[in-house]
């Protein structure tokens, strides 16, 4: 079975069909097509859709009564209107009875595609779907990654041709990228895989322990060492050693590294001669190892040796496409471990955690989610839930704000929905066109339009 979305495009159109079906295939959607409503209801009864792209006009069964009948159906994803010129006020009606948004036709490709995803990713993250499958690939699952960005595929396209190779990584990221993650795939795929995977974290050791943690030492070797004890890289024997935060070794720790890499031995505190090891090496900084070594901070001989070959995580803030994949396996994870009903979240929740910067990465996201779940009184989580903090440094700080104010009177209410809606009708409903005619960001036209009870709030859905 397919892991892929997909998308139905109901039109008696057939070449606005084959336009569709080539832009969204390209996407990554399979796409079914339907030429009628009645076509469309008898495929609903043996197939699932994530989103539906549904003609106002057409013969047999219209728009709005195939909407109607749509909505009977258990499990069915968000309904984008598609109308001609001219049909606008009838697209906003659809919308009030439930359709999600609206496409002017011909459509337009950058804004099909984006108002498709969006669906999409509001499917992901509020739907019930007993046929949805988690994407991924099954290596992706095993270690518990989540991501199907294209920055995301680049990553897991590294891994898996590294992976089965003896080559020493280098994995490059901010903090909470998930490095880790990463390195346990690498050692999953690996011929080492039945071996262990042993981790030590170089800043979280004192520079005075981590060589006898790295390299172990025999009895009588210093005060308190009344036994032998093996270091972390004979413990990985045969198998993968992960060194975190590489750039915090110190200079002379290594040297003995570089040592180990070549040479394939250790040299444990107080022994009176060498041990070999067979270890495969994974590293990670969140540092530039390079510029650290023009600076003399790092060894430009070992850093060589480190990166055969380099995988950088992307952060959070250039991943976003992914974000409604990790909240809606999060929520999950989270609500399981803090004993919470399964929980869904608003369309405008989602729209926050968009616009925020994310500099602590899937780490900070996963302690929001966990707060926002634990402190939330309703099934569905809302702005409202999100620490302060971060919902005033998001986009949506200055909509929150008209929110609060006082609500306009009568003449300036009814002039300014007046003006909504001559300026929808004059660019065909293309809403960035419409913010900026109006001299307005486009969440704020959003907001405006769900104000007046133009659109229907997502959250209502």
């Amino acid at each position: 079975m397919s892991s892929k979305p997909v998308l139905m495009v109901v039109d008696d159109e057939a070449g606005h069909r084959q336009m569709i079906r080539a832009v969204m295939e390209d996407e990554g959607y399979d796409v079914l097509e339907a030429e009628n409503g009645q076509q469309c209801l008898d495929h609903l009864h043996h197939k699932q859709a994530d989103v539906i792209l549904l003609d106002m006009k057409m013969p047999v069964l219209d728009g709005m009564s195939t909407l109607q009948q749509i909505q009977t159906f258990r499990g069915v994803g968000p309904v984008i209107m598609l109308t001609a010129f001219g049909s606008v006020g009838t697209a906003v009606e659809a919308m009030k009875a439930g359709a999600f948004d609206y496409l002017t036709k011909p459509a337009d490709i950058d804004e099909l595609k984006a108002l498709v995803n969006q669906a999409y990713e509001f499917r992901l993250v509020t739907g019930d779907s007993s046929s949805f499958q988690s994407k991924g690939t099954s290596l992706q699952q095993k270690v518990n990654i989540i991501g199907q960005s294209k920055a995301m595929r680049e990553v897991m396209n590294l891994v898996t041709q590294v992976g089965p190779t003896e080559a020493n990584v280098l994995i490059l990221g901010e903090s909470g990228t998930g490095k880790e993650l990463i390195a346990r795939a690498i050692h999953e795929i690996s011929a080492r895989k039945n071996g262990p995977l042993i981790k030590v974290n170089c800043a979280a050791l004192p520079s005075e322990l981590l060589e006898s943690e790295l390299f172990g030492y025999r009895k009588g070797a210093f005060t308190g060492a009344v036994k032998d004890k093996p270091g972390r890289f004979q413990l990985a024997e045969k198998g993968t050693l992960f060194l975190d935060e590489i750039a915090e070794l110190p200079l002379h720790l290594q040297a003995k590294l570089l040592r180990a890499l070549q040479e394939r031995v250790v040299e444990p505190l107080g022994a009176v001669a060498e041990e070999k090891v067979d270890v495969r090496l994974v590293a990670a900084t969140n540092r530039d190892l390079l510029e650290e070594s023009r600076e003399g901070k790092f060894r430009q001989d070992l850093y060589f040796r480190l990166n055969v070959v380099e995988i950088l995580i992307p952060p959070l803030r250039d991943r976003l496409d992914d974000l409604p994949l990790l909240v809606n396996h999060l929520i999950k994870v989270l609500g399981k471990k803090n004993r919470k009903e399964p929980q869904k979240v608003d369309r405008q929740f989602i729209n926050a955690l968009h616009d925020y910067s994310w500099p602590g990465n899937v780490r900070e996201l996963e302690n929001v989610l966990e707060r926002a779940i634990i402190l939330s009184r309703s099934e569905v989580l809302q702005p409202a839930d999100l620490p302060p903090g971060l919902f005033a440094a998001s986009k949506l700080g200055p909509v929150q704000e008209e929110l609060d104010k006082p609500v306009m009177d009568d003449y300036v209410e009814k002039a300014e929905k007046k003006a909504l809606v001559e300026a929808l009708e004059k660019h065909h409903g293309h809403r960035e066109k419409t913010a900026q005619s109006l001299g307005i960001s486009r969440r704020t036209l959003q907001y405006k339009l769900k104000k007046y009870g133009l659109i229907r709030s997502r959250g209502d859905l």
